[in-house]
C-alpha cells in the first residue's frame, strides 16, 4: 500500500475550520490513516482505541492527541484524508479521454482501485455513513457532497455529448452511481473476489448507459 498519496486536506472546506497543527506531516497522517483503517476494518470504529492506532502507526499517543485533539477528531480527519486520496485519483483521470462516457468509465475504475487499496475505508464509509444519529454525520455529509460534485460534473459532460433521457433526475442519477460504486466494490471484496475490476466497473456503468439514448 502506498504511503505517498497526495494530501490536499489543508484546502478542504468545512473540515479545515479545525486548523492542522504544524507538527502534522503528510507521512504521519498517512501512517495513521493506514493503521486506523486496518484496525477499524477488524473491529469497527468504536472498538479501536487511540493507543492501538498510535502503536500500529509507530507514533506516540501524545502525538495523536497533539495533532488531532481526540479520537473523534482523528477519525474525522482520516475520513477527510481518505476522500482526498479518492478525489485525487478521480481528478487524475478526468479529461484523459474526449469521450465523456469513457472518461466516466475511467473514474469508476479509479474508485474501484481505491477500494482495493483501502477496503476498510469503504467498509467504514458504508457502516457509518447511514447510521442515524451518527458521530460523524456532518463530516460524511460534507465529504459525500464533494464526491457527488465530481460525479455530477461527469454526468453533465455525458449530457453535453450524448442524447440522454431527460426524465431521469440528475441528482438521483448521481446518487445511484455513487451508491453503486461502494456497493459493487464491497460486494466484490466480500463475496466475489474473483470478479475482475473491469466487470465491476461495467456493472456500475450500466446505470450511466441506461441514461444515454441509443
Amino acid at each position: 500500500m502506498s504511503t505517498t498519496e497526495p494530501d490536499p486536506s489543508e484546502t478542504g472546506a468545512g473540515l479545515s475550520e479545525k486548523k492542522l497543527r504544524p507538527g502534522r506531516t503528510n507521512a504521519t497522517k498517512q501512517r495513521l490513516f493506514e493503521a486506523s483503517m486496518e484496525l477499524i476494518g477488524e473491529r469497527g470504529a468504536a472498538g479501536v482505541t487511540v493507543d492501538e492506532i498510535a502503536a500500529a502507526a509507530g507514533v506516540s499517543k501524545g502525538t495523536v492527541y497533539y495533532n488531532f485533539g481526540s479520537k473523534s477528531d482523528l477519525i474525522a480527519q482520516l475520513l477527510r484524508h481518505g476522500v482526498d486520496i479518492m478525489l485525487g485519483r478521480l481528478q487524475d483521470v478526468r479529461g484523459q479521454s474526449n469521450d465523456p462516457l469513457e472518461s466516466m468509465n475511467n473514474m469508476v475504475g479509479q474508485a474501484m482501485e481505491f477500494m482495493d487499496d483501502y477496503p476498510s475505508f469503504a467498509r467504514l464509509w458504508v457502516s457509518e455513513n447511514w447510521r442515524t444519529p451518527g458521530e460523524w454525520s456532518a463530516v460524511f455529509a460534507e465529504l459525500r457532497a464533494e464526491l457527488l460534485a465530481v460525479i455530477g460534473s461527469a454526468v453533465e459532460s455525458v449530457a453535453a455529448g450524448y442524447k440522454v433521457d431527460e426524465s431521469i433526475a440528475r441528482g438521483s442519477l448521481e446518487a445511484a452511481i455513487f451508491g453503486a460504486i461502494f456497493v459493487v466494490g464491497l460486494d466484490r471484496q466480500t463475496y466475489n473476489p474473483e470478479r475482475t475490476r473491469e466487470q465491476s466497473v461495467a456493472a456500475v456503468m450500466t446505470i450511466m448507459h441506461g441514461y444515454v439514448i441509443k
